[in-house]
């Protein structure tokens, strides 16, 4: 049983690409659960999320974590009787109750359920926020899906932020850029879906460019990132990675396979601190261990990862952004300078990266 969040920004398109779900993957086998959206229950229901009533408004806050806690757990016992595999959906997940809330109240609602925020996050096996139309495909924006929805362009946009914000320092956070068709957006969650399920597809190339930034990057999130590759048989790259982010470190092995025709598996699984070090004891000889800091941001609709490499290379910037489908142009923000488009360049890949000279 896999669990996954669908998240986003106001008007993502998270409705349609639910339907997308539940169709693909029940045709290939699974029973697909779809847990609601709570907060748009609530909201019904005659809950007032803007309310100024403090009281009021943690007591719907609590409330609204603790049935998306007891719904998720009855969803996973039901799922547990089932012979088949198990896909279950979370139409937004706990964290982005986070979101709408200063950090301090926040602590203090998950202190009172008994949880907190590393609790929360480790719930889920992946995480899929869908950019808000808001932000590079304004054509599209609208609030009539949904009579709940009330929030303007620059409002959404800074909404959108502000969740993927909240779910940053899960390992497996996926961001699903806006595209010129949306159906091209559909597709490439069913995508990161089919990698969370371990099912083979076709490799997907991601645009990588060796920049220079030249201002500051409004919104980033800064993570540092320590990389080391470990020995692995032919065709197949084992890598452990802590991510540091807020003081937070959060430890994923990684294991890519590549079978015939190109396609390609991908498992990650996160580990204890305890098993990390144990694991490190398997470092590729022939290979440096590589610290560099990132940071990731939406720009134009479109999500980025800008690294700066701190060992064994430095000052080396190299920014990445995943699913930027064929004769799409990037949006490359003001305070990036492009030096060289190096898609496709093996030898600027980390597994090379790290090679001893």
């Amino acid at each position: 049983m896999k669990r996954i969040v669908l998240t986003g920004g106001p008007c993502a398109g998270k409705t349609t690409a639910l339907v997308k779900i539940m169709e693909h993957f029940s045709s290939l086998g699974y029973k697909v659960f779809i847990i609601p959206e709570l907060p748009t229950i609530f909201l019904q229901a005659g809950m007032d999320y803007l309310t100024d009533n403090r009281a009021f408004f943690y007591e719907g806050e609590k409330a609204t974590l603790e049935m998306q806690m007891a719904l998720e757990d009855r969803f996973q016992r039901m799922a547990e009787t089932i012979a088949q595999p198990v896909l279950v959906v979370c139409d937004r997940g706990t964290l982005d109750i986070s979101a709408y809330m200063k950090p301090e109240l926040w602590e203090e609602i998950t202190s009172s359920v008994g949880t907190n925020t590393e609790s929360l996050r480790s719930r889920y096996d992946a995480v899929l926020h869908l950019v808000s139309a808001a932000d590079g495909a304004e054509q599209f924006y609208t609030t009539e899906t949904n009579k709940e929805r009330t929030e303007g362009l620059e409002l959404a946009r800074e909404l959108d932020k502000k969740v993927i914000h909240a779910w940053s320092g899960h390992p497996r956070l996926r961001v699903i850029n806006n595209h010129e068709k949306f159906e091209t957006k559909l597709e490439r969650v069913l995508q990161e879906i089919s990698d969370v399920l371990e099912i083979p597809r076709q490799a997907v190339e991601e645009r990588k460019y060796i920049v220079r930034l030249t201002g500051e990057i409004p919104g980033a999130i800064t993570s540092r990132i320590t990389q080391t590759y470990l020995t692995s048989e032919p065709k197949s790259e084992v890598r452990l990675r802590r991510r540091t982010l807020n003081g937070i470190s959060v430890n994923v092995r990684t294991t890519k396979k590549t079978l015939r025709n190109n396609d390609q598996v991908e498992t990650e699984r996160q580990i204890d601190n305890n098993l990390y070090e144990s694991l490190l004891r398997q470092a590729d000889p022939y290979r440096q261990t590589i610290r560099k800091t990132r940071q990731t941001f939406i720009w134009q609709g479109q999500f980025f990862e800008l690294d700066t490499y701190i060992e064994p290379m430095k000052d080396l910037q190299i920014l990445e952004t995943k699913g930027i489908v064929e004769n799409e142009d990037v949006n490359f923000p003001p305070f990036i300078e492009v030096i060289e488009d190096i898609t496709g360049q093996t030898k600027y890949y980390n597994y090379n990266l790290a090679l001893k000279g």
